[in-house]
């Protein structure tokens, strides 16, 4: 059996059922490949000139994120959540070589075999914190907000996303939401983004 490195929010360890595999160390540097990385696994020392490495100074509370969130100030239209259901937030990670960051949910959660990071907005937090945090707790990545992208309604929530690029962090240190972190060219997120409620993001990044 393996298990994810990290214990989820009980204290409780994650058998992965179906593990995912690592890609070559080759494939990171080459903008047409897809690369792939798990939980603690080996990534070379930067890429496209910003380091790999764990984030030393995380916000630790709801306070916190929001004043990270608080840094830059995106411009958004007003977020108005169907009654039904619920409010979440979600970051599309853009590496500057136009590959973008991707997360696989440990044992297919929700049923999705790989998706964009996010998460339910908690009461509270705003949206653009939701996003910062959800990009770091399933990604391991730090990431800046760059722009609004779009609202999404999907199965339980309605979503709004954001555009955002890496800053610091690494993948090789996701959470155990998280069984894989990929890198995938734009022309191949159609081959990676196969649930439904992944389509909307689909065209507005076509």
């Amino acid at each position: 059996m393996i298990y994810h490195p990290c214990p989820n929010d009980h204290g409780q360890a994650v058998e992965l059922t179906h593990p995912s595999n690592p890609s070559p160390q080759a494939t990171w540097p080459i903008p047409s490949a897809v690369a792939t990385v798990v939980p603690q696994g080996e990534l070379p020392i930067a890429l496209n000139g910003t380091t790999f490495e764990d984030w030393a100074e995380v916000p630790r509370t709801t306070h916190d994120w929001e004043q990270l969130a608080a840094r830059r100030s995106i411009d958004e239209p007003p977020f108005n959540v169907p009654p039904h259901l619920k409010a979440a937030a979600g970051v599309v990670v853009e590496e500057s070589d136009g590959r973008f960051w991707l997360v696989a949910p440990s044992n297919r959660f929700g049923g999705y075999s790989v998706t964009f990071p996010k998460g339910t907005v908690e009461q509270g937090v705003s949206l653009q914190a939701t996003a910062l945090r959800e990009a770091w707790e399933e990604s391991g990545l730090q990431v800046e907000l760059t722009g609004y992208l779009l609202d999404a309604e999907r199965s339980k929530s309605y979503t709004r996303y954001y555009r955002a690029r890496r800053i610091g962090g690494s993948p090789a240190a996701m959470g155990w939401e998280s069984q894989a972190v990929h890198l995938v060219p734009k022309a191949q997120l159609v081959h990676y983004l196969t649930n439904k409620n992944d389509l909307p993001l689909l065209k507005a990044l076509s």
